[in-house]
């Protein structure tokens, strides 16, 4: 039954155990990481992952034991299915939740199949393992488990460092169920091939083939639907979509007048020969062609939500900056905003001679400088010679910076909406206060708190700065909403001797600059009964 050597054969099964251990783990990842991008909170969405496939592994670990008489046989046709599931799992979750919305179903669905699947390996394993070479129960579970550790080892590292940023989540899933797929067949096909009858045999090869036929198509066919999803779940035609190692960037909109991509002009009008132009407000660089239609229909998505509407950005930036602009504003930080489009708002206002802007996001960053549209509706401020970019986390960079010898007079939040996994951590009591040590005295702090406005509020206040808390009136350019739209948080450093109290500025415009200005500000109080809910790391609310 067996043609190799014992050992080489005990060696060949655990490499199978190594390579399974490691495929089983990058599906589990792709789960979890799949999750967090579609619906944030990556906690809720690898307990919902781990407790699932881990139940269902030991469902599957008995139902094996029904399979122990045949066990190559049994381990090929688990492993085709486990590829063959786990291989489409991004690409069917992913349409499940452009589609059908049903998203969290359809996940325990697939977690608990390929829970099952993976529970099947061990017991069938360790009967290979024993019809080998007899051996203490004892020892032969420590090789299988060192092997099945190891290879879970690989593939948790191969995942973010490989497997991530040169394949992406889809093809990545892909390629995994083709080597799964290899794994099962070396068991029954080559090492066991003696134990499945020829017809049985003969299934099997066909069976495996399938399911690498399959996979291959699904691998065909992932650009046309990825771009259908897309269009989809944007609703519309996406120009730029890429992966970085943070997030995923989504720019849809900012279309020529014949439906194109702006981008180079091909027309030969004055304005697309004549370097500089500037149209509709916006610094159009040379051979550039940017309409007004082009930058108000732009949108940003990082993964999957809206960061930036171009119809609505000048408002919201207007309302976030504009209150925190009123008294000394020479040196400014804005942590966060890699779009420039915060930066352009603070440059813009007479007085400012010096602006620091952090970001995690190098691509965003790139993206922010080269896209035709983004540039123009920032008006290319990343060359602006006032503005030093740092690309680094926020929060890692507050904690390593040094005091500044001159202070910051404002510092704008322009961040992650909180809940969005690592963007929990820029809202808690430690970051703010590691932006007070920033802050010049009578310096002030203006956050988007989003839904979570008091609990911004109070961790604001804990820290020993006064606050204000205060929404606007949305412009509803990017689909229906409901106004007060957007919500804030304004604090100040307790100046050195005395000083003016927090307010807000009068009047519709406040002296800024563009053709909106500031929106209706409306100046909020704390609901009667309120409790303090202060957010620290190891306590998020």
């Amino acid at each position: 039954m067996i043609n190799p050597s014992p050992r080489a054969t005990r060696l060949l099964v655990l490499l199978a155990a190594f390579v399974c251990a490691a495929c089983g783990l990058v599906y589990e990842l792709d789960l979890v990481a799949l999750g967090s991008y579609l619906l944030g909170d990556s906690v809720t969405q690898a307990s919902v992952v781990l407790s699932v496939m881990v139940c269902a592994m030991g469902a599957g670990s008995l139902l094996a034991k029904r399979f122990t008489r045949r066990p190559a046989s049994a381990f090929a046709m688990v492993e085709s299915a486990l590829a063959l599931i786990g291989g489409l799992s991004v690409l069917a979750l992913y349409g499940c939740f452009v589609w059908f919305g049903h998203y969290q179903v359809a996940l325990v669905a697939v977690a608990s199949l390929i829970g099952l699947l993976i529970g099947a390996e061990i017991p069938l394993l360790m009967t290979l393992m024993q019809r080998v070479r007899r051996q203490e129960a004892g020892r032969a579970v420590a090789d299988l488990f060192a092997a099945d550790y190891v290879g879970a080892l690989i593939g948790g590292l191969a995942f973010p460092f490989l497997l991530l940023p040169t394949l992406g989540q889809l093809t990545g899933a892909l390629v995994t169920g083709v080597v799964n797929t290899a794994a099962g067949g070396l068991i029954a096909l080559c090492i066991f091939r003696k134990e499945p009858a020829p017809r049985a045999r003969l299934l099997l090869w066909l069976l495996s083939g399938a399911v690498v036929v399959i996979l291959l198509l699904a691998w065909a066919g992932s650009s046309a639907f990825e771009r259908a999803a897309q269009r989809r779940l944007y609703g519309g035609p996406v120009r730029v979509s890429e992966q970085s190692r943070y997030q995923q960037i989504v720019v849809t909109g900012g279309l020529g007048p014949a439906g194109g991509p702006v981008g180079p002009a091909a027309s030969g009008g004055a304005a697309a020969r004549q370097p500089g132009v500037v149209l509709d407000g916006a610094h159009i660089g040379p051979g550039q062609l940017v309409d007004a239609a082009a930058l108000t229909s732009v949108r940003v998505y990082l993964d999957s939500r809206l960061a930036v509407c171009g119809r609505d950005q000048a408002a919201y930036h207007a309302a976030l900056i504009g209150p925190a602009l009123v008294g000394p504003h020479a040196r400014v930080l804005v942590l966060g905003g890699g779009d420039g489009l915060a930066a352009r708002q603070v440059l813009d206002t007479p007085g400012v001679r010096k602006v620091t802007l952090v970001e995690q996001d190098p691509d965003l960053l790139q993206l922010a400088r080269t896209d035709p549209v983004l540039s123009a509706l920032n008006r290319h401020v990343l060359d602006d010679p006032r503005l030093d970019t740092v690309t680094a986390d926020a929060f890692g960079w507050l904690r390593t910076a040094p005091l500044q010898e001159h202070p910051y007079d404002v510092i704008v939040a322009d961040l992650p909406g909180p809940r969005l996994d690592d963007a929990d951590k820029l809202y808690t009591s430690e970051f703010y206060g590691l932006v007070r040590r920033m802050l010049a005295p009578g310096g002030r702090l203006v956050v988007h708190a989003g839904s979570r406005l008091w609990s911004v509020t109070d961790t604001i206040r804990s820290v020993g700065l006064s606050v204000l808390a205060y929404d606007a009136d949305g412009r509803g350019g990017c689909g229906p909403v409901t106004t007060p739209t957007w919500s804030f948080v304004l604090a100040s450093a307790a100046p050195a001797q005395g000083g003016q109290t927090l307010t807000l500025p009068n009047g519709p415009s406040h002296g800024l600059p563009g053709p909106l200005g500031l929106p209706a500000l409306h100046l909020l109080t704390e609901p009667r009964g309120h409790a303090d809910r202060v957010t620290t790391l190891l306590d998020p609310r």
